[in-house]
């Protein structure tokens, strides 16, 4: 069985309870729609980012390809709009390839810190006013 924090206590960047990022299609390492983390994620999939053409071809092109839809393994296939909970580590490379998606920081999990300053996240960031 997959370990991770309950819902309830899952924190975003901004110290938050963690929001859903995406359900059309179901997104998160969990597939519950969250930007949930635990032990089993190695990838560390908890920055939510609305998905667009320059990141997915970026990502491609790294080897994941995540606008290919893969029927066996219940992936829809991303397009430009979608909002998805990408490894820290990917959305941080595309970062410094000048390509990062615009997050959510409401739904993209604290332990993102970790690995992106919060002040990158901000000045990507779709929810801030």
């Amino acid at each position: 069985m997959k370990e991770r924090r309950a819902q309830a206590q899952a924190l975003n960047v901004l110290g938050e309870p963690l929001q859903p990022c995406g359900l059309d299609p179901v997104t998160g390492f969990y597939r519950d729609g969250c930007c949930n983390t635990g032990y089993d994620d190695p990838g560390i999939h908890v920055v939510c980012a609305r998905m667009t053409r320059e990141f997915l071809a970026f990502s491609k092109q790294r080897g994941n390809d995540l606008s290919t839809p893969s029927p066996d393994a219940g992936f829809p296939g991303l397009k430009p709009g979608d909002r998805w909970c990408l490894c820290a580590g990917r959305w941080k490379e595309a970062l410094d390839a000048g390509v990062a998606p615009p997050v959510v920081l409401g739904a993209t999990h604290e332990e993102a810190l970790a690995i992106v300053p919060l002040a990158e996240l901000k000045r990507h960031a779709l929810d801030l006013s």
